[in-house]
């Protein structure tokens, strides 16, 4: 009886060490994230600030406005990747074809909205929060994407898909 209680109290002890050794980085599981995330302005060409020879000719701040050092953010993206501000008439068709197609152009802040609307109903549990597991498998489970299966039906479609692995026959 005594070897008994040895054996599984030695066990416990065996998988507590072992689990204290195992470091999981699942950073990007996490639904709260310390972290802002990679900053995808880095590569813009800022200007320097400066300052206004008045305070009171600064105009009201406002979301979306012009910057005043800033004036066209976009074309100096445009020629800090060597190209040039402005589609050419030969592009026009390729701007369009390119555009949004009806999409607004606030569907970041409306993705978030929701996103954030889903994940308050969907929140961790007691005991997720208590271990602090990820509830990213469990709580957007249902909107992922089976690749494979949707692979399988564009090909059965009849559509190209050149960049998708081969298919190998077992």
């Amino acid at each position: 009886m005594a070897a008994g209680k040895a054996v599984v109290l030695m066990a416990l002890t065996t998988g507590l060490l072992l689990s204290a050794c195992g470091g999981s980085d699942q950073k990007l599981m996490n639904l709260r994230s310390p972290h802002d995330g990679p900053d995808e302005f880095a590569i813009l060409p800022t200007k320097p600030l400066e300052m206004p020879q008045d305070f009171s000719q600064l105009p009201p701040p406002e979301p979306g406005a012009k910057n005043l050092v800033d004036p066209a953010p976009l074309d100096d993206a445009v020629i800090a990747l060597g190209g040039r501000p402005g589609a050419g008439g030969n592009d026009a068709a390729l701007a369009s074809a390119t555009g949004r197609y009806g999409v607004s152009g606030s569907i970041r802040e409306q993705l978030a909205a929701e996103d954030s609307e889903f994940r308050s109903r969907n929140g961790p549990r007691l005991l997720e929060r208590l271990f602090g597991s990820s509830t990213y498998h469990r709580v957007y489970g249902d909107q992922a994407v089976a690749s494979d299966a949707e692979l399988e039906r564009w090909r059965r479609a009849g559509a190209r898909t050149p960049s998708a692995p081969p298919v190998y026959d077992r």
